[in-house]
């Protein structure tokens, strides 16, 4: 058995002993954050993402078998875990957007990615999670159909009814 440890908080730490988690850790850390990044678009969320992604894993205690691919599931983990924490911070109301700035320009650019996140956090989850893996993560439609099981033109319209919600509230 290996031994991991993750920071839970500041001052305590999480030790658990489950076969093959550190592998699963090193191996597909950095995939969980760089998708977390994409849908939280900040650091210190990504990381939260990835700490909580791994957590649950451990909370559950599952058993790591080596001939899962856990890639897939990982990925929609972490989509799923920053959608969520998008929804927590727009609940809050932590974040402000500026009214009557235009988006243009770098500034804008971040404007609009921060408008767009709003946007994915008022989405039904299932919504969110196709957009994210399709336009974020670059899964194509054959893997959407794939790993959600159901047709390709099930998805084809998910995602088109999905971008004209967003285009609709971000054009507010």
């Amino acid at each position: 058995m290996t031994a991991v440890s993750l920071a839970v908080g500041a001052e305590r730490s999480f030790v658990m002993r489950i076969p093959g988690f550190q592998d699963l850790y090193q191996r597909h850390s950095a995939a969980v954050y760089r998708t977390a990044l994409r849908v939280t678009g900040n650091a210190a969320d990504a990381e939260d993402v990835l700490q909580n992604v791994f957590l649950r894993i451990l909370d559950r205690q599952l058993t790591v078998d080596p001939n899962w691919s856990p890639e897939s599931y990982l990925r929609r983990a972490a989509t799923n875990a920053a959608i969520d924490l998008l929804r927590r911070k727009a609940a809050a109301q932590e974040t402000a957007m500026e009214e009557g700035r235009e988006y243009g320009g770098q500034e804008g650019t971040g404007l609009l990615k921060e408008g767009l996140r709003r946007a994915l956090a008022k989405l039904p989850e299932a919504d969110a999670e196709l957009f994210v893996l399709c336009y974020l993560e670059g899964y194509s439609y054959e893997e959407l159909a794939k790993l959600f099981q159901v047709e390709r033109g099930t998805i084809a319209s998910r995602l088109f009814r999905t971008r004209a919600t967003l285009r609709k509230d971000l054009s507010q």
